[in-house]
């Protein structure tokens, strides 16, 4: 049987001393962590290692001893036999390194009837390097790198073993303690590992952990106060809730607030899953709010909202004589089409004096618009995200003029769809029953009949002319809601973005770890196989679907087949609608 060795390569040239690691369950392999020098006290390092389990929850162990004999120095290899009977230990390993050498010796001891440690004998008289395999690994990417994809913690089929790799990132992640003794520590024992060096500290870094707690509580102070504002029963009336339910820059306010609970909350971070989310979160809200403080600049700069104050009215007066020639031309003979002329006539002069009445409206406002714009920029401050919505908003409340044309003609057309089908039944001989949800035979008299035909030939003979302006004022409909869709992908792809992850896949790769491949380092004769272990990071794309923050869609939860399918019978299409409502 091959044994698995997984070597740290901070230790390929340590002093010689004791190996501090952990066998893997259901696994003939081993992971060495540390190395402890000489001079040490047994009993010392039992305490030490005690200490270790209970503070880390690993199983470490005495794996065996390390021997690296400096020059002029005799290999003390009858004095590490000793040691297995100080740590008792089956198996113990011996290994060895001689100076010049790539390549580790190692040596696998059992024990006698006696009790001393004596060398594993094969039947088969098999070379040593064919039965230990090396794997060297960098002890710091291990140690902060996260394996995927994630176990849950919570699964209840805890009594399958893990698999070997998974085991082992585990071990070196959750040994933590065991590196924080360096070599400038003034205890009795002295070890190598990954951080043996000394401990680097960023006194910023420390700061900000002290800042960050009367923060958080300032904010969470802040938060209670704005929910218990938001709770009041005076905005929970109907208008009120209704309002808040379909604005943007509602949406975005509540979706923020939950952002902020999550940021400023006591509790620790619980897992990997959970510590990303929060990480992805924070820094997509830092850098939502200096966009949005760049954006408040350059509004605030040389009298830009003014000059779009002054853009805004000729804009709307120029969408309105738009319009106006439109309904004109429909008013004739669109595209050579003969229509009805007393319907046509109806519908546009409609259409017309709403027109005129949303002219009025944007006249009278005119003078509040400029503060209207200059209040509004301050939410930049907040975020991009808020002035993305407010802008959404506005647009909304710019045209709902043809909000309401649309409305008018899906209305009268969808009306005259259903009279068409529901008399066509007629003809054939059916009726709908509401009970049963169903189309079932029904008889006529000669009056239903004759009825039901008058009506076939008005409303089929009208549907021409409704269907183009329910056409026509659809399409713009279209192009508002375009407009509209794209802001709100703006504002969810800023909210949702895991930013973190991405800077982390790209100056640190091997954080998110997909896999690990192998390369030979080291075959020599008379030594064992040397493998060098790296790490596998893991895809953009893969970074982008696992860490992808959960927010609310902009889009429609129907798909293109049933969005045609309402476009064609009229059914009005509401683009607030989002993926968690529940429709009918």
């Amino acid at each position: 049987m091959v044994l698995k060795i997984f070597f740290p390569q901070c230790c390929n040239r340590a002093d010689s001393g004791l190996l501090v690691g952990r066998w893997l369950s259901g696994h003939n392999s081993a992971v060495v962590l540390a190395v402890i020098h000489y001079p040490f006290i047994p009993g010392q390092v039992k305490q030490y290692i005690q200490q270790l389990q209970a503070q880390s929850g690993v199983e470490l162990t005495v794996l065996g001893s390390w021997s690296l004999p400096k020059e002029g120095q005799e290999d003390p290899e009858s004095f590490l036999r000793d040691l297995s009977t100080i740590f008792p230990r089956e198996p113990w390993l011996q290994i060895s390194r001689t100076v010049g050498k790539m390549g580790f010796s190692c040596e696998v001891l059992g024990r006698d009837h006696s009790g001393r440690a004596t060398q594993q004998e094969d039947d088969e008289e098999e070379d040593e390097e064919d039965k230990v395999i090396f794997v060297h690994y960098e002890q710091r990417k291990v140690m902060v790198s996260q394996l995927h994809p994630i176990e849950d913690q919570n699964h209840d089929n805890r009594t399958q073993p893990s698999s070997e790799l998974r085991q082992m990132f585990q071990t070196v992640a959750r040994s933590e303690p065991l590196f924080f003794l360096d070599k400038y520590d003034d205890g009795p024992l002295k070890s190598t590992h990954w951080q043996s060096e000394g401990r680097e500290a960023s006194i910023i870094v420390e700061l900000l952990k002290r800042a960050s707690v009367p923060l958080c509580f300032l904010v969470s102070w802040l938060l209670s106060v704005w929910t218990w504002i938001c709770e009041i029963r005076i905005f929970r009336v109907f208008p009120l809730s209704f309002l808040s339910s379909k604005l943007s820059t509602c949406v975005q306010v509540s979706h923020r607030t939950e952002h902020l609970k999550m940021l400023s909350s006591p509790r620790a971070a619980k897992g990997h899953m959970d510590f990303m989310r929060k990480a992805n979160v924070l820094v997509s809200v830092l850098v939502d709010m200096v966009l949005g403080v760049l954006l408040m600049s350059w509004l605030y700069k040389d009298q830009n909202i003014s000059m779009l104050a002054q853009t805004l009215v000729p804009a709307a007066d120029h969408v309105a004589r738009e319009l106006e020639e439109l309904l004109q031309w429909l008013m004739g003979a669109p595209a050579g089409l003969k229509m009805n002329r007393a319907l046509d006539q109806v519908l546009g002069r409609f259409f017309l004096y709403h027109i005129h009445l949303w002219i009025s409206y944007i006249h009278l406002m005119s003078p509040f618009i400029q503060g209207i714009l200059w209040f509004g920029g301050l939410s930049a401050c907040l975020g991009l995200t808020f002035a993305l919505s407010l802008l959404s908003d506005m647009v909304a409340l710019f045209t709902f003029h043809i909000y309401c044309f649309y409305v008018y003609g899906a209305r009268l057309y969808c009306l005259k769809v259903y009279g068409l089908s529901s008399l066509w039944r007629l003809f054939r001989g059916k009726k709908w029953n509401v009970l049963r949800q169903r189309v079932d035979s029904c008889s006529y008299d000669l009056d239903q009949l004759f009825i039901g035909t008058l009506l076939f030939t008005v409303l089929l003979f009208l549907l021409p002319t409704t269907a183009l302006y329910y056409l026509v004022f659809t399409l713009l409909r279209l192009v508002v809601v375009l407009f509209q869709g794209v802001l709100h992908l703006s504002v969810d792809f800023i909210n949702s973005f895991p930013l973190y992850s991405m800077v982390l896949r790209v100056f640190q790769p091997y954080r998110l770890a997909e896999g690990v491949k192998f390369r030979v380092l080291c075959d020599e004769p008379g030594t064992a196989l040397h493998l060098l272990m790296e790490i596998n990071p893991l895809t953009f794309g893969s970074v982008l679907q696992t860490y992808r923050t959960t927010t609310y869609t902009c889009c429609p939860k129907d798909s293109w087949v049933a969005l045609s399918r309402k476009l064609f019978i009229g059914e009005l299409l509401y683009p607030w609608r989002h993926k968690t409502t529940k429709t009918s």
